[in-house]
C-alpha cells in the first residue's frame, strides 16, 4: 500500500502523522511511503531522516492526496485537504466530527473512508489513540493556565503553589479520566490545592488509592459542581463522551459567581468544549476574556510539544497503520472489533452513532459498513 502524509495545516501545528520510526516500519512490511517535504521539520525530522528509512518525498500536499491509498495525518483534513480526497481513500486521523458539521458533511462527500483515532477502542474500554494526546493535553493544562493566571495575560496575578504565609491557587478539575489525572497530577505538582469531580465512584476510589492526598476528589453534582467553580483560580475542563459532543458542564451564568480574572481551561474544546462559553483558539491567539473569567481553549494543546506529541502518538498509531496498510481496512476491522470502532465514515455514509445523534445525521453501524461489498 502507498502510506502518504502530508504537512498539517492548521494553525500552528507542528506535529507530524508518520515518523521516521513508523516509515521504516512500513518500508520495512513492503509499503511504499510518501512524505510532503518539511512535513516533519516542526517536530525535529528533516526530510533526509525519512529518506533514509527508504520514504520518498513530494513536493506538495497535492502529490501526497492524489498517489496515496491512505492519508495519514494527526489534525482533522481542513477543507483544502478534504477537498482533495477521493472515493476509496482511507483517511487515518484525529476526525472529531461531532462539533464540525462542515468537516463531516465534506467526508461523506468525499466518498473517502474514515478511521479517527478518538473512536479507536481497546480490550480494557480505553482510547488507545486518544490516550496519548491526553496525556499530554493533561499536562500542559496546568501550565498553560498557570501562565493564564499572570497579571499580564489578563488572570488574577495568583501563583499556583503561593509563598510562604500566601496560600496557593484553587484549582478544580471537572473529570477524573485520563486529562483530569494528569491535569490533577501536575498542578498538585506545581503546589497548588486541587480537586478533581467526577460522576464515576469506582474512578474516585481508584485516584483516591493511588494518589491519596495529592489532590481531593469530590462528587460532580450540580451543586458541587457550581460551588468549586465560584471557589477556584482555575477550572480545568477534562470530560470525554468518546465520539460525542462535550456536556456543557458550566454555564454562562456561572461565570458571575467567579472570581474576577479566574481562568477557564477547556481540553474538551476538540468535541466542542464542556462550558458554555467556550469557542476555539490557537497557539498564536491562545486566550480571550468572557465576563472577567479568562478562557484558554487551544483547539490542539499538544502541538505546543510538537516533538514529544508526534513521537508518543506515533508508538500508538503506528500498530493499527500497519495492519491496515498489511491486510487493506476491511479485513483489519474484521479482525479487530476495537480497530472497526474507529471507522466514522465509509462511501458517503456515517458510520459513527455519537456523531449522527450530535449532528443529526442518519448513523449505519461499522458492522454494515464491513458487510457491504
Amino acid at each position: 500500500m502507498l502510506i502518504g502524509c502530508p504537512t498539517e495545516i492548521k494553525p500552528q501545528e507542528f506535529r507530524v502523522g508518520v515518523t521516521p520510526a513508523a516509515a521504516r516500519e512500513a518500508v520495512t512490511h513492503g509499503h511504499d511511503v510518501l512524505i510532503q517535504s518539511g512535513a516533519g521539520v516542526g517536530a525535529g525530522f528533516s526530510d533526509e531522516d525519512y529518506s533514509a528509512v527508504g520514504a520518498r518525498i513530494a513536493t506538495t500536499a497535492a502529490e501526497v492526496f492524489a498517489e496515496a491509498e491512505m492519508v495519514v495525518k494527526v489534525k482533522e483534513p481542513q477543507a483544502a485537504e478534504r477537498a482533495m480526497l477521493r472515493k476509496g481513500q482511507l483517511l487515518f486521523t484525529y476526525l472529531h466530527l461531532a462539533p464540525d458539521p462542515d468537516q463531516t458533511r465534506d467526508l461523506l462527500a468525499s466518498g473517502a473512508t474514515c478511521i479517527a483515532y478518538e473512536t479507536v477502542t481497546d480490550a480494557r474500554g480505553g482510547l488507545p489513540l486518544l490516550a496519548p494526546m491526553s496525556e499530554v493535553a493533561g499536562r500542559l493544562a496546568p501550565q498553560m493556565g498557570a501562565w493564564s493566571l499572570q497579571k499580564a495575560n489578563g488572570g488574577r496575578g495568583v501563583l499556583m503553589g503561593g509563598v510562604p504565609g500566601v496560600t496557593p491557587a484553587k484549582v478544580a478539575v471537572i473529570g477524573g479520566g485520563v486529562v483530569g489525572t494528569f491535569a490533577a497530577r501536575v498542578a498538585a505538582g506545581m503546589g497548588a490545592d486541587v480537586t478533581v469531580l467526577d460522576r464515576s465512584l469506582p474512578r474516585m476510589r481508584y485516584l483516591d488509592d493511588t494518589f491519596g492526598n495529592v489532590f481531593r476528589t469530590r462528587y460532580a453534582s450540580g451543586e458541587n459542581t457550581a460551588e468549586m467553580v465560584a471557589e477556584a483560580d482555575m477550572v480545568i475542563g477534562a470530560v470525554l463522551v468518546p465520539g460525542a459532543a462535550a456536556p456543557k458542564l458550566v454555564s454562562r451564568a456561572q461565570l458571575a459567581t467567579m472570581k474576577p480574572g479566574a481562568v477557564i481551561v477547556d481540553v474538551a474544546i476538540d468535541q466542542g468544549g464542556c462550558f458554555e462559553t467556550s469557542k476555539a483558539t490557537t497557539h498564536q491567539d491562545p486566550i480571550y476574556e468572557v465576563d472577567g473569567v479568562v478562557h484558554y481553549c487551544v483547539a490542539n494543546m499538544p502541538g505546543a510539544v510538537a516533538r514529544t506529541s508526534t513521537i508518543a502518538l506515533g508508538n500508538a498509531t503506528m500498530p493499527y497503520m500497519l495492519a491496515l496498510a498489511d491486510k487493506g481496512w476491511r479485513t483489519a476491522c474484521k479482525a479487530d472489533a476495537h480497530l472497526a470502532a474507529g471507522l466514522n465514515v465509509h462511501a458517503g455514509q456515517l458510520t459513527n452513532a455519537p456523531v449522527g445523534e450530535a449532528l443529526g445525521i442518519e448513523a449505519i453501524t461499522p458492522a454494515m459498513a464491513l458487510s457491504h461489498a
